[in-house]
């Protein structure tokens, strides 16, 4: 089999390849399935692109809420870029083996950025937090020294924990089957593969993302709690309405993320799977990244007119280009 190595004086079979089994066996379907994703990826690449352009040059962007949405957008393009271009070349190829180092470089990248998303979407639930409960100490308290700091630490955690997490369990013993039954490197099938007699690194890595996981939600709940505490309060329907605005997107971006994860990873343990399962393992990877530039900017003014300035500003180039050839 391919990506196996004997070792006769241990008598163990060891691992030193995976094979990813894709969506199905099929290699017409497997095309199809890899073009499609393609196409989401594509339209999610320039999505995110486009919300990060505005960001960076319309100036009345330039508020702590939009930097951190800016942060959340690359974070998205990291996360899809990590499955989905080689879901898409091995389905083409029709070879989906995967080295030991790449499956390792899937871990490392899909644990460190779905943790930063997390950190951010916290951070974010605490500048909206200020903005409505604190107003007029938000640009004291929401500096740009405390943003900076804030995105800092939330990606340098992130990536702490993305390593720690890999090298704990690539630090075990993989033996027997070398096959994955997903489309990227997943930790549970890398943990039902594992011949390591003892499970206590991975199990504390597991148990600190656990509790940072469990800290964000926590602080989440508390920020929403003391936002609609004092939304309710306010005396006007289209002061609410206002304040509401501002919270529900982001409400609605965490809600799509967990619910996707959680329905990806905390689900009874099976040596098997089928497409569907497969299809919701890489939903939360798609999913929130397609949705976030759609449910921020759909009804966002500000988003908006940023992106009738830029368009104008392109057209007034153009024509003022066009005009100095005629002349």
């Amino acid at each position: 089999m391919e990506g196996v190595k004997e070792y006769t004086l241990s008598n163990i079979t060891a691992v030193i390849r995976f094979i990813l089994m894709g969506f199905s066996d099929s290699r017409e379907l497997e095309t199809l399935c890899g073009v499609t994703f393609l196409l989401t990826y594509m339209l999610i690449l320039v999505s995110n692109f486009l919300t990060i352009t505005l960001i960076t040059l319309d100036l009345k962007l330039q508020s702590p809420m939009y930097f951190f949405l800016k942060n959340l957008s690359l974070l998205d393009i990291f996360l899809v870029s990590v499955t989905i271009p080689n879901f898409f070349v091995n389905s083409l190829t029709h070879n989906n083996s995967i080295s030991i180092l790449g499956c390792a470089c899937q871990v490392l990248f899909m644990a460190s950025f779905g943790a930063g998303e997390v950190f951010v979407l916290t951070v974010m639930s605490y500048d909206r937090y200020v903005a409505v409960c604190c107003p007029l100490y938000y640009d004291t308290i929401m500096n740009s020294v405390t943003c900076m700091l804030m995105m800092g630490v939330s990606w340098s955690t992130a990536l702490l924990l993305g390593v720690m997490y890999t090298a704990a369990i690539f630090s075990m013993t993989f033996c027997g089957s070398n096959v994955i039954p997903q489309i990227f490197c997943d930790v549970p099938s890398l943990l039902r593969i594992s011949c390591s007699e003892s499970f206590a690194v991975i199990y504390t890595s597991l148990g600190i993302g656990l509790f940072l996981g469990m800290l964000c939600f926590i602080c989440i709940v508390i920020s929403y709690f003391y936002i609609f505490s004092t939304v309710l309060k306010i005396p006007t329907t289209k002061g609410q309405s206002k304040a509401f605005a501002t919270c529900l997107p982001h409400l609605i971006v965490f809600t799509v993320f967990i619910a996707t994860a959680c329905f990806a990873y905390l689900k009874s343990p099976s040596n098997t799977t089928s497409i569907i399962d497969r299809f919701f393992s890489v939903l939360y990877t798609v999913l929130s990244p397609a949705l976030n530039p759609v449910i921020y900017s759909l009804r966002n003014a500000d988003v908006h007119s940023a992106l009738k300035r830029l368009l104008q500003n392109f057209y007034l180039r153009d024509s003022f280009h066009i005009m100095l050839q005629s002349v």
